[in-house]
């Protein structure tokens, strides 16, 4: 018998249309942002290695806002009807961020802007990724995130090509490249906003717990029994903690890239490019790692990822030119959009699902919010060291860690099934 071809409902689009939006915020912040602040910090006195740094601590500032106001109001949207409108406060805060960073012309300012709008884009990801349990079901998950993120990477490319040839080519016609940057600031939260716009039409909470008297207070309660009792489901919570290992090594590869590049001169035209192709490459990779998830289980693909990222790291410690930033591009593109999709999906499936944005504010404490210890490895490593390279290369142990920790995962998993 032919096996029946996996086709979306107009539900599962509308949620992976949020992915194809976000996901231009996303590269335009990988990409253009961190060379415009690069300029905005050489105007402004600041080193290589401290612009380096200082990108870095901002990344991680984002992540320990996020970390407290996520399982917060994660909890908080479990509450009936509550998570759309908490997400559609994320979304808002993240898009007119978007706009407003190119109003500023300083480092500060900007980068204090950029802060507010990764809080926004990172808040937003709470409530999105726990939608996944309304909008499908547990067998088609892994499926369904796949191509969230595989219709992110390419659907990205569509503004960002628009943008980068207007930055570019500012000068052809008669734009600063200030002005440039901040039309494609605008155009990118204008894409963001538009493909958000299906989903905030049809999507309704299924899975939920029902309004309470004092529903902030007992959104407090509520997360602080599933942080009493999460030791005790030991899968959930091993899971956690590879999880915040290895994805915080991702992560900072995606936020500190274009960065990194540029801190070792590298020429900035190539790095775009190169980035570019990552996100041409992530898409067939993670529509692959969809597929084989209907063959292998996620367990078992996960671990490769892993191990991926791990050699990724160590080539990275070496990297010196630009064909060996083309290289680390390439395979980054083949691994990143499998290891985030499959994390995704795995969690969805073991944790409860009218917990969801409770167990997801967690989940993004780990991820998602940004990289804090993998930002902070890096920048201090960076400092300490006078060498960017060394920095970078040091968040192999992350991935290690993550390695090993996810193991203990799917062995006790076995062990409840046994």
């Amino acid at each position: 018998m032919q096996k029946k071809k996996f086709k979306v409902t107009p539900l599962e689009r509308a949620w992976i249309l949020y992915d194809v939006g976000n996901s231009a915020f996303v590269l335009m912040i990988a990409t253009l942002v961190p060379i415009f602040f690069n300029a905005l910090a050489e105007a402004g006195g600041v080193s290589k290695v401290n612009y380096l740094a200082y990108w870095g601590y901002a990344s991680s500032v984002v992540t320990v806002i996020t970390a407290v106001l996520g399982p917060i109001l994660g909890t908080l949207a479990d509450t009936k009807n509550f998570k759309k409108p908490i997400f559609m406060l994320c979304l808002f805060v993240g898009v007119l961020g978007c706009c407003a960073m190119g109003a500023a012309r300083t480092w500060l300012p900007f980068l204090v802007v950029f802060i507010v709008a990764k809080i926004g884009f990172s808040g937003s990801l709470v409530f999105y990724d726990s939608m996944l349990g309304d909008v499908t079901t547990p067998e088609r998950m892994d499926m369904v995130s796949s191509r969230g993120y595989a219709w992110g990477y390419i659907g990205s490319c569509v503004p960002f090509v628009v943008c980068l040839a207007l930055v570019l080519g500012s000068s052809a016609i008669g734009m600063s490249q200030m002005t440039a940057l901040t039309i494609a600031l605008f155009i990118t939260a204008v894409w963001w906003l538009v493909t958000t716009l299906p989903l905030l039409r049809r999507y309704r909470q299924v899975n939920y717990v029902e309004v309470e008297q004092h529903a902030i207070r007992q959104s407090f309660v509520r997360i602080g029994q599933t942080l009493k009792h999460l030791p005790q489901d030991k899968q959930v919570f091993w899971f956690l903690l590879a999880f915040f290992c290895y994805i915080d090594g991702v992560y900072t590869i995606i936020d500190m890239a274009t960065a990194y590049g540029t801190a070792l001169g590298l020429d900035t035209t190539g790095l775009l490019l190169a980035l570019l192709v990552t996100q041409i490459v992530a898409f067939p990779s993670a529509l692959i790692f969809g597929r084989l998830s209907a063959k292998y289980p996620s367990s078992q693909l996960i671990p490769v990822c892993i191990a991926a990222y791990t050699g990724i790291a160590v080539f990275a410690f070496f990297l010196k030119s630009q064909w060996q930033f083309w290289v680390l591009a390439v395979v980054v593109g083949m691994f990143q959009g499998g290891v985030q999709a499959l994390s995704r999906s795995h969690f969805a499936k073991i944790i409860p699902q009218e917990k969801s944005g409770e167990y997801f504010g967690l989940f993004d404490i780990c991820g998602k919010g940004a990289s804090f210890l993998g930002t902070m490895i890096v920048s201090v490593g960076s400092q300490l060291t006078g060498s960017a390279n060394v920095g970078v290369g040091s968040i192999a142990i992350l991935f290690v860690i993550g390695f090993v920790l996810f193991g203990i995962s799917t062995r006790t998993e076995e062990t409840k099934q046994a």
